[in-house]
């Protein structure tokens, strides 16, 4: 049992000190848009995830939802990851797990709980191996959506054969079972669901790579009257919120644990 902590530590110690090199990007500009189109062709063609051809243009009108966020993640400058997250609720339904699984996503909703549903998550294939983390940096702007907008539960649409990483790392429950042939996807697709309000305080403790500041998601999600400014980039605070520390401003809206 001790070697087991010892080792989660250490991953832990890593991915802190990865983060220190990360910067999270709120995508709301044509030309940052044109770049996370790119990084999702490189990963849907690397890992035959649908139908593609050399047109094929992987922006829709859903990035562009009232309630849709878009990041790209950055290591030392370099665009690595990006994810899509919908922040939904029973007055605003507009979710891609919904197509594909209308009657469970419903069925929450219905039960009038909320919901952060993480897609469009794609990776740089050229730079996975070297960095097998990119999962877990990319996620924990999920995490953080959960916290700042008080979801119930975090949906995961994913293949089944990645559902044994979220039941191990985010306690996700199974919901539905594996549908074939969606659209354009060509992969099968299983939804899985981790409740927000159990799960966070001992996914904290286990990975405290994971924990931000309020400040911090409150520039990665305000909008409008809740954020007078577009920050250009965001830098994590995992490490402030862990051990503690002082908030430094940097130039051009970026902000450091």
């Amino acid at each position: 049992m001790a070697s087991v902590e010892t080792a989660t530590n250490r991953f832990s110690d890593k991915l802190l000190g990865l983060l220190d090199r990360i910067e999270y990007r709120r995508v709301e500009t044509g030309e940052d848009m044109e770049d996370v189109a790119r990084i999702r062709y490189k990963a849907y063609k690397a890992g035959a995830v649908m139908h593609l051809d050399d047109q094929a243009v992987l922006i829709d009108e859903v990035d562009f939802d009232s309630h849709a966020y878009v990041f790209g993640i950055y290591y030392e400058e370099r665009l690595i990851s990006t994810v899509r997250l919908h922040h939904v609720t029973p007055e605003h339904r507009v979710t891609s797990s919904g197509k594909v699984f209308p009657d469970e996503i419903n069925a929450f909703l219905d039960a009038g709980m909320s919901l952060i549903d993480p897609v469009r998550l794609a990776a740089d294939p050229e730079i996975w191996s070297e960095m097998p983390a990119i999962p877990y940096l990319t996620l924990r702007i999920a995490t953080m959506a959960t916290d700042y907008f008080q979801t119930d539960r975090c949906v995961q649409m994913v293949k089944p054969a990645h559902s044994a990483f979220y039941k191990r790392v985010f306690d996700a429950d199974f919901v539905a079972s594996p549908k074939s042939n969606q659209g354009k996807f060509i992969i099968d697709l299983m939804l899985l669901a981790t409740n927000v309000k159990e799960t966070l305080p001992s996914l904290y403790q286990r990975f405290p790579f994971f924990k931000s500041e309020p400040y911090e998601r409150r520039m990665m999600f305000a909008r409008g009257d809740d954020l007078p400014f577009s920050p250009l980039t965001v830098r994590p605070t995992a490490r402030r919120a862990h051990f503690g520390g002082e908030r430094i401003q940097l130039s051009g809206n970026a902000y450091a644990g």
